[in-house]
């Protein structure tokens, strides 16, 4: 009997923050709502945008409009303006202050499916940046041995798509780890530690394809003109049986260097469908706000040069809203006083 009531009690438990984590999507950051009602129209080339700021920026006051001055809810003005299908947005574990965790990725994500645009979630296993220079392992994981941080990986995807899947949001992608060109939970999940990445990676492709059967998995690495660096992480991932559908690429050429860097892109992109089989994503791209002439350019032959190859998917610009010297310095949105440049102008093509 004492059994029984403890699991009575746990149960009523459950719901009652099951209900209150819901009931946490109306907070204030939520604003504007939209109604849920428009359905994402998948599978074509993706005109996407990552913009996992802006709850953080409606929070700090700013705001948006088009070229014509016309203030609207940014993901409103993206697709309506700018012609952006897809949202990307990443998600940490425990951050300090709370922007990219489970909830807020849940209010963005709820946002973009209400009208109507595609979505790609971008798991960093890190409770900040996972990037080629930090792969930080969560703070509440980090004695893990590889057997309980394979559940754990498991566990964060499977809490935040089953999230997603209760208000009806499908993502479209999923990427397990950010940039990991060597790896991700350093120092357990380095590439220089074995088939232990491999097995990490498949714990999170198989939690996401348990949710989502449909879904496409991403492994994503920078610098998308550099083919050694995708040759090493894919043969490794090869060796080791790891499990992926999609290449990700991040692509950031330096003023003056777009067009060579296409040409490079572009023939990575085709030897490495040629040695793998496998499709290319560019999940990040950007430039300088004040280079968006050539930004515009870059985009634009990426699309075009891109569709002609057969292999590639889609581009994502990373972060776009961005106001100038944002986050301690990032400079390479295209949007500038709140407005967004001619970079995205490319999309309309």
């Amino acid at each position: 009997m004492k059994h029984t009531i403890y699991s009575i009690a746990a149960s009523l438990l459950f719901f009652m923050n099951l209900s209150a984590s819901c009931s946490s999507e109306d907070s204030p950051i939520t604003s504007p709502r939209q109604a849920e009602v428009a359905a994402a129209d998948t599978g074509a080339f993706a005109k996407g945008a990552d913009v996992s700021w802006l709850t953080q920026l409606e929070s700090e006051g700013q705001t948006f409009k088009n070229k014509n001055g016309e203030t609207k809810e940014l993901m409103t003005l993206l697709k309506e303006d700018c012609n952006v299908d897809a949202i990307r947005l990443r998600v940490w574990v425990n951050p300090t202050d709370g922007w990219n965790n489970i909830e807020d990725v849940l209010v963005k994500a709820r946002r973009a499916a209400a009208l109507g645009l595609r979505v790609m979630i971008d798991f960093h296993f890190s409770d900040t940046w996972a990037d080629p220079g930090s792969q930080t392992t969560p703070a509440a994981w980090a004695d893990y041995d590889l057997t309980k941080m394979k559940a754990a990986v498991a566990d964060h995807v499977t809490n935040l798509l089953t999230r997603l899947k209760t208000y009806g949001i499908t993502p479209e992608w999923v990427q397990i780890g950010n940039e990991t060109r060597t790896g991700m939970l350093w120092p357990l999940g380095s590439i220089d530690n074995g088939i232990n990445w491999a097995e990490l990676n498949n714990a999170g492709y198989d939690a996401a394809k348990a949710v989502f059967p449909n879904t496409k998995v991403i492994i994503h690495l920078d610098g998308g003109d550099n083919l050694a660096l995708y040759t090493r992480v894919f043969n490794y991932m090869q060796q080791n049986g790891g499990k992926y559908d999609i290449i990700g690429m991040s692509v950031y050429p330096e003023k003056g260097k777009a067009s060579e860097y296409v040409d490079k892109c572009i023939s990575n992109i085709n030897s490495l469908y040629a040695t793998y089989g496998k499709p290319v994503m560019i999940c990040e791209l950007g430039m300088d706000y004040e280079d968006a002439e050539e930004c515009r350019d870059l985009i634009a032959s990426l699309i075009s040069k891109g569709k002609a190859t057969g292999h590639l998917l889609g581009i994502f610009y990373w972060e776009p809203e961005a106001p100038a010297g944002y986050n301690d310095g990032y400079k390479k949105g295209c949007f500038d006083n709140g407005a967004p440049t001619v970079a995205l102008d490319a999309y309309a093509e």
